[in-house]
């Protein structure tokens, strides 16, 4: 496409624009030098099958010199190999890179990055995330390339975005594109084996391919910013595949470098979520928002003693409506939302309260 400019004296020049294939490349360029392949190394058993000599059953039935041999198998010793692979990016230039948890998962297992320049470093587990399927691994390095977080709260439906990935582990930095498909999702994940299940909330939906392998991988927009990471794909549909919100992994990634471990903002509430059904049966007088209510046991208070909520005012059947002028909705989960503040950070609640709304402020401290 071209971008028309008059100049002086009427001449009308023709400029060719940036068009959005020129946004992807650049992008692309920009950022594959941060994203790296990690390969899951481990120690496993060798096997050897032999010949076991076995005594003639049957005597000297078939004459003394008969005998036979049955093929076994015995363990000799083991070797270090490649069992998997996944994904993972580079975000500070000394070495700290994000990937999912199910990659890095196997304490036994040691783990390589490699990089797009063919370099590969040994690399430690710093964090595993016991919420989010999040880890984040070092590796000892200056002046590496590394990617910058975008604002993931401003995604749109229809938003054009770039997955980058080791595809099954095996096709380093595969780039797909697509477009976001949907916000806010929640799925239970489930391993390739069908055992173990995680639910993720908050999730990004994108048609943008997203292989086994891509695990961990960026999903940046089209100025080359991280704005989710790969995490899940749908199985027996085309495109369908998820990431988690770049918002909630940043704030991982600050709490690690901040503290050397992952340090949870917590308010100290039970609560359900208020929707319109909720609404009519109850008789309330809002269809949104966290209604705080106590669990199903007597020592599952609604407000937890000494919590900052508690320190704050908030009390049992108080509706928190918003969260620093953000409506609490199905699409804005309470949890999600703390969950990408910081310890120390101040919030601000719109809070319905014996019938009428008032304005509360909630220093938010760490979860134990």
């Amino acid at each position: 496409g071209y971008v028309s400019h008059m100049l002086g004296g009427g001449t009308l020049l023709q400029v060719p624009s940036t068009t959005e294939g020129d946004k992807v490349v650049k992008a692309v360029r920009d950022a594959n030098p941060a994203v790296v392949a990690i390969t899951i190394s481990k120690n496993v058993p060798i096997y050897e099958q032999y010949l076991e000599q076995v005594p003639n059953p049957w005597g000297s039935f078939f004459g003394n010199g008969f005998s036979y041999s049955v093929p076994r198998v015995r363990q000799n010793g083991t070797e270090k190999r490649d069992v998997g692979g996944g994904s993972g990016f580079l975000v500070s230039n000394d070495g700290y890179i994000v990937t999912n948890k199910h990659v890095v998962d196997d304490t036994e297992a040691e783990y390589t990055v490699f990089m797009n320049d063919g370099k590969n470093y040994p690399a430690k587990v710093v964090a595993r995330d016991p919420s989010l399927d999040i880890a984040i691994i070092k590796i000892e390095g200056e002046n590496l390339p590394a990617l910058e977080f975008g604002d993931s709260n401003t995604l749109e439906v229809g938003e054009s975005v770039i997955s980058i990935g080791n595809a099954l582990a095996e096709f380093r930095n595969t780039v797909s594109v697509g477009v976001v498909s949907g916000l806010s999702r929640s799925i239970v994940a489930r391993d390739s084996f069908g055992g173990s299940a995680e639910s993720l909330d908050q999730l990004i939906q994108t048609d943008a391919a997203i292989n086994q392998g891509n695990s961990g991988g960026p999903l940046i927009d089209l100025e080359g910013h991280v704005v989710g990471v790969n995490v899940a794909v749908a199985s027996g549909a085309e495109n369908i595949g998820f990431a988690l919100s770049g918002n909630s992994v940043k704030s991982v990634v600050d709490s690690v470098r901040q503290y050397g471990k992952i340090v949870r903002p917590f308010i100290g509430v039970r609560y359900v979520m208020v929707d319109e059904e909720m609404k009519n049966k109850n008789d309330l007088t809002v269809d949104h928002g966290a209604l705080v209510l106590r669990g199903a046991t007597p020592s599952d208070l609604a407000v937890i003693p000494g919590s900052p909520a508690d320190k704050a005012g908030i009390l049992e059947n108080d509706i928190i409506l918003e969260i620093d002028g953000v409506k609490i909705d199905t699409d804005h989960d309470l949890s999600a939302i703390i969950r990408e503040k910081s310890v120390g950070d101040t919030v601000h609640l719109r809070v319905l309260s014996k019938g009428e709304e008032k304005d509360v402020a909630v220093l938010l401290e760490e979860q134990q």
